[in-house]
């Protein structure tokens, strides 16, 4: 830990002198789970959290670096933690932004990249998710993990080209019982950290690689976008011969559409997920292919209080086939999972008051998942935060069902420079 902090302190004079900008803050948060997990400890999170935000902009490039040096005693994490991104040193940003010519943007380096329309829903933002940070109290900011990639943004006059190349698979930060306890279906009980999880991680560069296409276009004031994925399922949901959980193969493509209607903001989004390695969906160890769909519609209902609303569905191909293979005793998942959200924020005392709840209801799967959230900004520097996170099912097995015994409330405060 000492030596991250004085290469930081290192970093931070040396980027004054050259003349980078310089931002950052000091963020404390403290969770605890509500009730007793059999496989995890009470305390869900204890973390001090130092990021810093460095730019450079010049003719040729613009220079990015970002990084959150972190202690959290709930995980004890320790160097050997890094490779998960939550030890001692999280670098989440560090790429140039090069204009070679007036119709070519290329950015290289690690990024946070984003696409699509769904509000904490994805479809084809395919890029990695940190689930663990999303569920114990950390900003919403951390739900995004980054990617070492290159991006080729492309402006002919018809519409915007998007190309991204990834060399080496970037798994989401995937929950694996390391603070949070899951369904794990081949023990066939709940999950957590005396349990560890094999996976074989796909690790080899410029061959276990992904490519992201979207293609988009503003017409009339409606932004419409194709997109297409080739690389791999996101988190380890295929088992292999010797029970060792894998990222199967994937191909996704999808469209959007977003645009005004009735005095608020409509999206329509979806996408077929090609499981490569599992087309006749017999292969009860490879997900089945599926077809996603969503749809949202957000406005102000009132003065600083705006409510948003999102349908979402997952459509099981083959699923004659899947029932007909599924191991005897494991738990069957539904041909067809319905979600709805529900957002809505108030804003009070001059906007400095932020009162939200986002929440999940799945009425095939029959769970739930509340985010109640509190944010006072008492001063340009000073903010403080309070929430939950919230999980109900009537099944351990379910997606929000499986974290039942995960529900926790939390406080931060954060000190911004």
């Amino acid at each position: 830990m000492k030596r991250w902090g004085l290469a930081l302190v290192l970093l931070l004079w040396a980027s004054a002198a050259w003349g980078w900008q310089v931002h950052g803050f000091i963020d404390g948060r403290s969770g605890m789970r509500l009730q007793d997990d059999a496989v995890e400890r009470r305390a869900i999170l204890n973390e001090l959290r130092l990021q810093l935000d460095l730019n450079h902009m010049s003719d040729l490039a613009i220079w990015q670096f970002r990084a959150d040096l972190v202690g959290d005693e709930a995980a004890g994490e320790t160097d050997q933690d890094l490779e998960r991104g939550h030890g001692v040193l999280d670098l989440r940003e560090a790429n140039v932004l090069l204009t070679p010519f007036y119709f070519l943007d290329v950015k290289l380096g690690r990024q946070i990249l984003t696409w699509g329309t769904g509000d904490l829903l994805f479809i084809n933002d395919l890029f990695p998710k940190d689930w663990q940070s999303f569920f114990i109290g950390r900003d919403v900011e951390y739900l995004k993990a980054p990617s070492d990639a290159a991006m080729f943004s492309f402006y002919p006059s018809w519409a915007n080209i998007d190309v991204i190349y990834v060399p080496r698979f970037d798994a989401d930060r995937y929950i694996s019982g390391e603070r949070i306890s899951y369904w794990n279906p081949m023990l066939g009980r709940r999950a957590g950290s005396g349990d560890d999880m094999a996976v074989d991680q796909r690790t080899e560069w410029f061959r276990e690689d992904e490519w992201h296409l979207r293609i988009s276009r503003n017409v009339e004031g409606v932004e419409w976008a194709a997109y297409a994925y080739d690389g791999y399922w996101k988190s380890p949901q295929g088992v292999d011969v010797v029970y060792r959980s894998y990222f199967p193969k994937l191909r996704v493509f999808g469209a959007s559409v977003r645009g005004s209607i009735a005095g608020g903001v409509v999206n329509l989004e979806t996408g077929y997920y090609d499981s490569r390695e599992d087309r006749r969906g017999d292969d009860a160890m490879v997900p089945n292919s599926e077809m996603r769909v969503l749809v949202g519609y957000e406005r102000e209902i009132v003065r600083n209080f705006s409510a948003a609303l999102q349908y979402y569905l997952e459509y099981m191909q083959d699923y004659s086939a899947y029932r007909r293979t599924l191991p005897e005793g494991m738990a069957a998942r539904d041909e067809d999972r319905h979600v709805l959200t529900l957002r809505l924020t108030r804003q009070l005392l001059n906007q400095n008051l932020e009162l939200s709840l986002f929440s999940y209801w799945s009425p095939s799967d029959r769970d739930s998942y509340l985010r109640p959230h509190v944010k006072y900004k008492a001063s340009d520097a000073v903010s403080l935060y309070l929430g939950a996170n919230l999980f109900f099912g009537d099944v351990p097995h379910t997606f929000f069902g499986q974290f039942e015994d995960n529900t926790n409330v939390y406080a931060g405060v954060r000190y911004s420079f």
